[in-house]
């Protein structure tokens, strides 16, 4: 039923807290596990006018490596409870690169938490959340 599982990851305790629900759907159906972490490198504390700067290779960098980070940690923790998993780093809008993910990839089912790192405070559900449940094709199971 579950045998393919996308768990967008972003550091946050809510994104931690869903991948512990993903091994446990994981254990339960036999199913396989792809961490994913998709970074967009941000030109901050610049003037309005400055707003679509390109990001610098420096900034691209810093954010790639914090992904891996994020991935590393999760990675570490699904190979204690020996499910399988791979990993995937994409540089991308968050909602755009999570359900493109999904759907090339035939995912069964994203487990995704209710909110992430973003400052922006949604009344429900984070913004990155909001936007999977409404664009993805498999289900999303939401936790928090």
């Amino acid at each position: 039923m579950f045998e393919k599982i996308l768990v967008p990851l972003d550091g946050s305790g809510h994104s931690t807290y869903a991948l512990e629900k993903a091994i446990e759907i994981a254990k339960k159906f036999d199913g396989k596990v792809t961490l994913l972490h998709a970074y967009t490198p941000h030109v901050v504390s610049l003037p309005k006018e400055y707003a679509h700067a390109e990001a610098t290779p420096e900034m691209v960098e810093i954010s790639r490596e914090a992904g891996a980070n994020i991935l590393e940690q999760a990675k570490d923790r699904v190979e204690t409870e020996s499910v399988q998993f791979e990993t995937l780093l994409k540089m991308g809008q968050a909602v755009e690169t999570i359900v493109s993910v999904a759907e090339n990839g035939d995912f069964d089912l994203i487990v995704i938490g209710a909110r992430g790192l973003s400052t922006i405070k949604e009344l429900l559900l984070g913004s990155v959340s909001h936007g999977v449940t409404a664009h993805a094709k498999c289900p999303v199971l939401v936790v928090k």
